[in-house]
């Protein structure tokens, strides 16, 4: 029996949708050889003998059986590494980008004739973390991004105005923000949060890089019903095992866990936290280095001729070069790989991001930088 002939090409092309054809993908820099800073990766190693240590118990698990108890463990240490107030509760993620999809699959209202309501929609400030825009996209949401100043703070009118025209299901706050690397004020965050909740809206608190900000909103969390805290371990120094979790009022909480594919997180994820979290001491000294290494990278740049660097609050230092074009191009010529997010947004003209590494690291990227301008 002849077999029918395979459908070309093009044809199989209008089973994707027309959105997803013309995005562009999540691009990953070859770092091979490099000096790898443009990530924000903590550039910190395990000791060797708790790399040894996790070697053995990642290797005496059951990879033959679905995750079990141990994410309940796993739910209840993060609780206690993260103090959640009476009553709060939180979800698991494969790292806080699923959890960003998650919330808005949750939140993807379609808009009814009925009543005149419009499809639901995302809010974030721009320059912003680009999960936030691609989830709602995928997702089929709306997004409005509200820019910030010159200076990178929340530009409050601008923001109040998008607000009560869009009325937003979902709106971020990323403290501190990716890639201006700073915290907003607290009068300008409880602001925005209000206008929110006049609106009946949810407000996600970003806070992927507390480790090495000065402030946290978890203490502020009983303030409102509409608030939640996102965090991740990936900038705690685990970006290779991917873990996020999210953190709100139980009633809420268990409605948004329901969207949540099971056994999410693996068992292998599940045990590298574990141990990680039994060993925060380790993590905690890590997060000091850079701590101390972005203060010594903050003025070392601040007396470059030519540049501009913004205050950093987290385990990147944004700045403006001449040409960061050429500039990006010198430095990985020279061996050190860092992040050109000049032609993200007109705010980031001719910026470029760097992370914070060890300090060997640092001072080849300086003399990569010097070289460079």
């Amino acid at each position: 029996m002849t077999q029918p002939a395979p459908a070309p090409t093009d044809t199989l092309m209008q089973r994707i949708r027309p959105d997803v054809q013309a995005m562009h993908a999540y691009v990953v820099q070859d770092a091979s050889g490099m000096v790898k800073l443009d990530a924000m990766e903590n550039p910190h190693r395990l000791p060797p003998d708790l790399q040894a240590a996790l070697g053995q118990r990642l290797g005496a698990l059951a990879l033959n059986r679905y995750p079990g108890p141990r994410i309940d463990e796993l739910r209840a240490a993060l609780a206690r590494h993260a103090p959640m107030p009476e009553g709060f509760d939180l979800m698991l993620g494969n790292g806080s980008d699923e959890l960003i999809s998650l919330l808005a699959l949750a939140c993807s209202l379609p808009p009814s004739a009925s009543s005149g309501a419009k499809k639901a929609c995302v809010l974030a400030p721009l320059p912003g973390f680009v999960m936030y825009a691609m989830s709602a996209q995928l997702q089929g949401l709306d997004f409005v991004g509200v820019p910030l100043t010159a200076d990178f703070e929340l530009d409050l009118p601008a923001m109040l105005s998008a607000i009560a025209q869009h009325s937003p299901a979902l709106t971020y706050l990323a403290y501190p923000n990716n890639p201006s690397a700073n915290l907003w004020s607290d009068a300008a965050m409880e602001t925005v949060i209000a206008a929110v909740a006049v609106q009946g809206g949810l407000v996600v608190i970003d806070e992927a890089y507390q480790p090495f900000a000065a402030k946290s909103y978890l203490g502020r969390l009983t303030r409102h019903r509409h608030v939640l805290l996102l965090r991740t371990l990936s900038k705690f120094g685990l970006a290779g095992v991917r873990l996020g979790y999210l953190i709100g009022r139980q009633a809420l909480i268990a409605q948004l866990d329901k969207v949540r594919p099971p056994y999410n997180v693996s068992v292998l994820n599940c045990e590298a936290a574990l141990f990680a979290l039994e060993h925060q001491e380790v993590f905690e000294a890590q997060a000091r280095d850079i701590r101390s290494q972005r203060a010594m990278l903050f003025e070392a740049l601040a007396s470059l001729h030519g540049v501009q660097v913004f205050p950093s609050q987290a385990n990147m230092i944004l700045l403006r070069v001449p040409d960061a074009a050429k500039t990006f191009e010198g430095m990985k010529a020279h061996g050190v790989l860092v992040k050109n997010v000049s032609k993200m947004h007109v705010l980031l003209h001719n910026c470029l991001r760097l992370t914070v590494g060890t300090a060997p690291e640092n001072r080849q990227m300086l003399a990569a930088l010097k070289a460079s301008l």
